[in-house]
């Protein structure tokens, strides 16, 4: 990945947000102080990055620094609509880092600023202490960091040095150098993340469950092998690595075509069965109308992503069974994993589709049984002929089927499913 620190380990706590080389150590300024870097030109969109994770990660790089004097170089270039986080989490943010950031922090060098930083910055001017202000400094161009820092040490992604260059030249008064978009790379041949389903069947002997899911998926429920995760010392990165495959899929896995008809599963009224919840209760009863809606969705996914959905569900299920011992619950897994199984092909989800979205989730993991393992009229997704077989292993692992009531039943012993899901 473009900017990924070559030296960087998979093991590395927090590896999901490091490897985007947003945050970078590039050496002392002229002072002696350490100097961190923030290139906002390497965030990816919202829905591929946890905001919360990144500020988890700035704090931990931070802790290693702030018992010293430090500087911190602020790319703002590279800042857009599909990867700003909120004014909410900017606001709390600022919150997160105590005096014992803000005592040894000596300069924040806000390089390229834009109207929206000082917008921003009027915004959370209530916030901020006259002290912490007056460390704050603009630069409109690279070259005013010569002064203060040692430019050579500085890790400047390419994109912010091409738009200097073109700011400079706006300012000489010369025509700009033409912008050069360089070719997208083909993908890596072992490559997991930011690649398409189809990609990685093609390149897994035409499996359909990706191998990091299912790994991943193992791990989780055993805590075993065939990924080695004991190596990272905590149980809290696979699910991590499991939310960031989902959200760097090219489409999310539910498709951008199901979107709106996602969004309107709240105008669906309530049925017996729901208000039951009780899962004992499905069979006899009859179906919901959220749940026929469900159902219906679900129908016009192309089979692949169908599959991918029912081995993720199935797993989520099987956690939520256990939720008297781990707490995650149908709806705080639907919280951890909603939004990313789905978002729009534009910009983020509004605050208003969070109900409808995370209540899909709900039923997907909740009403399982009733949802994936009823059969379907022909042409229709249930048990089709490519989850026979080999190619049905995914879903068989994830939750073995009882020949009893013909519904699906977690088999898991409890232990390893308590401690993992804990930290989901």
């Amino acid at each position: 990945m473009a900017g990924q620190d070559p030296a960087l380990s998979t093991s590395h706590p927090f590896y999901d947000v490091a490897r985007h080389g947003i945050l970078q150590v590039a050496g002392d300024d002229r002072f002696g102080r350490r100097v961190v870097t923030f290139s906002c030109c390497r965030m990816p969109p919202s829905h591929e990055l946890d905001h919360q994770r990144l500020l988890e990660y700035l704090k931990y790089t931070l802790d290693q620094y702030v018992e010293n004097d430090y500087t911190i170089v602020y790319f703002h270039y590279g800042l857009n609509s599909r990867n700003k986080p909120s004014l909410g989490w900017l606001q709390s943010a600022y919150k997160e880092f105590d005096r014992k950031y803000k005592k040894n922090l000596k300069a924040l060098y806000v390089v390229h600023p834009t109207s929206f930083i000082k917008v921003l910055w009027n915004i959370l001017k209530p916030l901020i202490s006259h002290k912490f202000g007056k460390k704050v400094i603009y630069f409109n161009y690279l070259s005013e960091l010569h002064e203060h820092l040692k430019y050579d040490q500085l890790v400047i992604p390419p994109e912010v040095l091409r738009y200097d260059e073109k700011l400079q030249s706006l300012h000489e008064g010369r025509t700009p150098p033409p912008t050069k978009t360089p070719p997208p790379r083909p993908p890596l041949p072992t490559q997991q993340f930011g690649v398409s389903l189809q990609y990685l069947k093609d390149k897994n002997q035409g499996e359909l469950i990706p191998p990091v899911l299912r790994f991943t998926v193992t791990y989780l429920r055993e805590k075993g092998k065939p990924v080695n995760f004991d190596d990272y010392g905590d149980i809290h990165i696979p699910a991590v690595i499991l939310k960031t495959f989902l959200r760097e899929l090219p489409q999310p896995l539910l498709t951008f075509q199901a979107y709106e008809q996602i969004l309107g599963i709240t105008s669906l009224p309530l049925a017996p069965l729901e208000l039951s919840r009780e899962p004992h209760a499905l069979p006899g009863v009859e179906s919901s109308l959220r749940v026929t809606g469900c159902r219906q969705i679900l129908r016009s996914l192309p089979e692949h992503n169908y599959v991918v959905l029912r081995y993720l569900m199935g797993f989520l299920h099987a956690v939520s069974r256990e939720s008297i011992f781990n707490k995650m619950n149908s709806s705080n897994l639907a919280c951890v994993f909603g939004l990313n199984l789905i978002w729009p092909s534009q910009g983020v989800s509004s605050l208003s589709a969070l109900v409808p979205l995370n209540m899909f989730t709900e039923l997907l993991i909740e009403y399982y049984e009733k949802i994936f393992s009823t059969p379907e009229a022909p042409g229709e997704h249930g048990l089709a002929p490519w989850e026979q077989g080999s190619r049905a292993a995914p879903l068989q692992e994830a939750v073995p089927r009882t020949q009893a009531t013909g519904l699906t039943k977690p088999t898991l012993p409890p232990s390893p499913l308590m401690a993992a899901r804990r930290r989901l």
